[in-house]
Order: structure tokens, then sequence, then C-alpha cells
């Protein structure tokens, strides 16, 4: 992989196979590097996160009625990356976890950027500020360049590397419910951790 500005090493295996929302609270200042076959590594440190549970547990989570074409990713090993189209024009990314097969998986919402800032601002010219560039699931997909292509990916064997570069999550992580669900439809779940006070945190 290219050489990154901060030591770090790949997330173990046995950190993704527990429960998503505890799997959300220990994601906070993780990094996540997108190795771009052209622009070499783009990423940053995840500052917002949302749980979403398996099937028949979270009327929110997509696999909430069991797999599909569509989530097979979220049944399938943790650790991977599961990537979705939506509103026919944003992709978004998360991890998978859970057991393998327990249909978990993390939605990953902002980070603060690191490395690759020139791609990032090249890709979301609509950008005006830093903060502007991954505040948000879809503009972080954007600038990092996560599509379709790459789900299904292994976190810890790349392209998309989860690292650790030894910054523990918050001791007090700001949390609330998870943005942008249907009324019942899991919008009462306080299941999104960020990090307090972070200006790329989507909503403050």
């Amino acid at each position: 992989m290219p050489e990154l500005p901060l030591a770090a090493h790949a997330v173990p295996a046995a950190f993704y196979a527990r429960d998503p929302r505890d799997v959300a609270v220990d994601l906070l200042n993780k990094l996540l590097i997108h190795e771009d076959p052209v622009h070499g590594p783009i990423g940053g440190r995840i500052v917002e996160a949302e749980a979403y549970l398996g099937a028949g547990a979270d009327p929110g989570s997509h696999a909430f009625r069991g797999p599909g074409k569509r989530n097979a990713t979220m049944f399938g090993p943790p650790g991977r990356l599961y990537v979705y189209f939506t509103y026919g024009m944003h992709w978004c990314s998360n991890v998978v976890c859970n057991p393998s097969g327990g249909g978990g998986a993390v939605l990953m919402r902002a980070l603060a950027p690191l490395v690759g800032l020139d791609v990032m601002w090249a890709r979301r010219p609509k950008a005006r500020r830093e903060r502007d560039l991954c505040s948000g699931p879809a503009r972080l997909c954007q600038a990092l360049g996560l599509t379709g292509d790459l789900d299904g990916a292994d976190l810890s064997t790349g392209p998309v590397h989860l690292l650790d570069d030894g910054t523990p999550p918050p001791s007090d992580p700001g949390n609330s419910v998870r943005i942008g669900l249907s009324p019942g439809k899991g919008d009462d779940s306080p299941w999104r951790w960020f990090v307090a006070g972070d200006p790329n945190v989507s909503r403050r």
C-alpha cells in the first residue's frame, strides 16, 4: 500500500465480529483510506457513524427483510465494505459487522480529510470549505471515489483500508438518533455517534 503520512495498521478481524452499535462507537477516529489506482491514497479520519442491525431487528436497516441482491454484502463476512446507491444519484459506504451472516453494518457519515485533498477538491467542485469535502455519507463517497465497484471489498486487504493509528475513540462521543429515516422506520433509535466539536460532522 502507498506510504501514508501516519503510522497505522489494519484493524484486526475480531473488531468487526461484534454488535454494530459497539463497532460504530469504536470506528470514531479510525482511518478510512482508498488506495486509488490512479491518484494514490485518499482518505481521512472517521468522525461520524451510524449503526444498522440485522434481519428483523431494525426497520431502518437494509437487512431488515433478509438478504437480497442489493444487500447481499451485509450478510457476508464481517470486515467488508458495503456500498449502495441511493436517491438515484449517490453512493454510500458501510462497514459490515456482526458475526458472519448477521446482516449488520455501520454507515460512515463523515471524515476529517487527511490525505489526497487535491483529489477530493477536484471531485467535489461545489465544496467551499474543507469541511464540505467529506461531511455526509454521499460527499464522503464522492471525495474518496467509492462506488458500487468496491462493494464487498475486504477492508484488511484493500483497495479500501480501515486503519488504526493509535488514536482512541472519544471518551464521551456525541450521540443522537439516526438521520434521514422515515417515521416508524428506526428514526427514534439513538444509534448515531460522532466526535463532538469536530467541524466535519455532517450535522452539528
